[in-house]
Formats: C-alpha cells, structure tokens, sequence
C-alpha cells in the first residue's frame, strides 16, 4: 500500500455509533490504497496526542467523533506546524462543523468523500496561543456542552443542551468587557458572546447570521448585552429570531481580529470544549489554514 493514514475515533461519541461502521470504513479506506493506523480514544486529549505524534508520519489524518475530537486533532496538527490534510467523519450529538460544511451524515458516505481526496482550505481561529476549529464563546449557553454529562448528551441530543440552558436564565451571570476590532469598539455588560467560523453553533441555525463563507477570512461576531428588563429581553428575543441587527442590544458583525479585555476572569469554551478562564483575549482568524479533504461545499 502507498498512502499512510491515522484514524482516530472517539467509540463513545453519538451513542458509540461508529462501531456498526468501522469495518465498512476501513475497508473504504484499504480499497483507496491506504495503510490505516487505527486508534481510538481512551481518555481526553488522546486525539490531540495523536495528532500531534503522527502529523508528519502520515499522508492523510481521518478523525471521527464529536466537534471535540475534530477541535483535539486541528489542535495537534496546528501545534506542530503540519500541513497535513485531514478528513472528518463526524459521529457526535451536534456536529455544527460538519453540517456548516455540508457533510455527509451517512458515516460510509463520509468516509466515500473524503477518499476522493479534494482540498477545501478551511478558516480556523486562534484564541490566544490555542486553536479552535469553528467557535470561541463566553457567557450563557456556552459552557452547556462542557458540563453536561456525555450520557446526558447521547440520550437527550439537543434537548440536554437546552433544559441546562434553561435552568440558567434565572440566574444570568454578565461580564464587563471592552471589545475592539477595526469594525467597532464597544465596552458594555455582556450575557453571551460567540465569536464563529459555523453556520451552527450548538445545533441552532441561523445563530451566527446570513451569508457565512467558511473561508473568507472573516469570523462572525455575536456579542449580546445583559436585558435590564423584561422589555430588553424581548428586544433581544426579536433580533435573534429575525436575525436582524436592529438594537443595540445585540453586536453582530464580521472580523479578521477581535481583542476582549475583561475586569475579570472568564471561563470561555472553544468548540464545545473547556477553554480556560481568561481576563485578555486575542482572537484572530487563520485563513485558509486547515487542509481539508470535502469534496464540495453547498453555497447557499
């Protein structure tokens, strides 16, 4: 065989649904000429380890799992500096990266495409010195992924992620924050903020606005203000719904770079994942930094 490739797959994501694919897969991949080195996931980070151990002994990295696992493997991969291409065969309870890029969600199918070997130079972001794949966020909602229980997840999808979000609203934390970009500069008391490179973010569409290119150089921006009042929260409701900026109580925009300076430490999480409690961020968009085998993306 000519090629070599790493395959790692986490079996416990969406219900362990690779099992009942992974021959078909690796015969996929065997029939494409590839030798597979086969590893699945024992403990966090163990995809990012392997990333970062096989990134310049491998033609090809193949990763299954949540957007956690692809986050672990870009990670690794931007870490040690490798061009590498890498395929994707989502298997978690979102996948907002794969369903941005219009993905296969038939596991064989996913693995078909990737075998037809077509680069897509995808957008990734850095946060800081890390790397995340499609979202960095702060504030309500967004630590939801990371602290609701895997088994949790698996069983309840998308519901887990909004009865824990529920549970929040009475209790709305805020965060004093000066932002800056060269499209504004704002200082205010902020609920949520999710800066993305997705046309989804926890499942919902629509959140991250009209018209994402997922290599365009350019995040999309939400920033939201805390409601004082009952009023503002509808305000608030309306604009997100609509999708239209037409409050000030809402900040959507487009950036290349974006600074958050805050009067104390926020946890922020990075594609669904625990990102550290950070009182000065810089993030910036990596354009066209990932190689990824997608054989086409859907333009509207």
């Amino acid at each position: 065989m000519g090629k070599k490739m790493l395959f790692v797959f986490n079996p416990k994501a969406g219900k362990g649904k690779i099992k009942t694919h992974l021959l078909d897969i690796i015969d996929i991949f065997n029939k494409n000429d590839y030798e597979v080195i086969i590893r699945s996931t024992q403990k966090a980070k163990d995809a990012y380890e392997q990333a970062r151990e096989y990134a310049d002994e491998v033609d090809l990295i193949v990763c299954s799992g949540g957007d956690g696992t692809l986050d672990e493997v870009v990670t690794g991969i931007m870490e040690k500096k490798s061009d590498v291409p890498i395929g994707y065969i989502p298997a978690g309870s979102t996948n907002d990266f794969a369903n941005s890029l219009f993905m296969p969600k038939n596991m064989t199918e996913a693995a078909s495409m990737i075998m037809e070997e077509e680069l897509y130079h995808c957008d990734i972001g850095r946060f800081n010195s890390q790397t995340f794949a499609y979202v960095a966020a702060f504030g309500l909602f967004t630590d939801v992924s990371y602290e609701t229980d895997q088994d949790l997840k698996n069983v309840l999808g998308h519901v887990a992620y909004i009865l824990e979000g529920v549970k929040r609203l009475f209790d709305i934390k805020s965060y004093h924050m000066k932002v800056k970009s060269e499209e504004i500069e704002v200082e205010d008391d902020f609920m949520v903020g999710m800066i993305t490179n997705s046309r989804s973010v926890g499942g919902f569409k629509n959140l991250t606005g009209k018209n994402v290119d997922m290599n365009d150089g350019l995040f999309e921006v939400t920033l939201i203000v805390k409601p004082k009042n009952p009023l503002e929260l509808q305000e608030i409701m309306t604009a997100l719904v609509m999708a239209e900026d037409n409050t000030d109580l809402v900040h959507s925009f487009k950036t290349g770079k974006i600074t958050i300076e805050a009067e104390e430490a926020v946890p922020w999480t990075l594609d669904g994942e625990f990102g550290g409690n950070h009182t000065s961020v810089e993030i910036e968009n990596m354009h066209k930094a990932l190689n990824l085998y997608l054989k086409s993306t859907k333009k509207n």
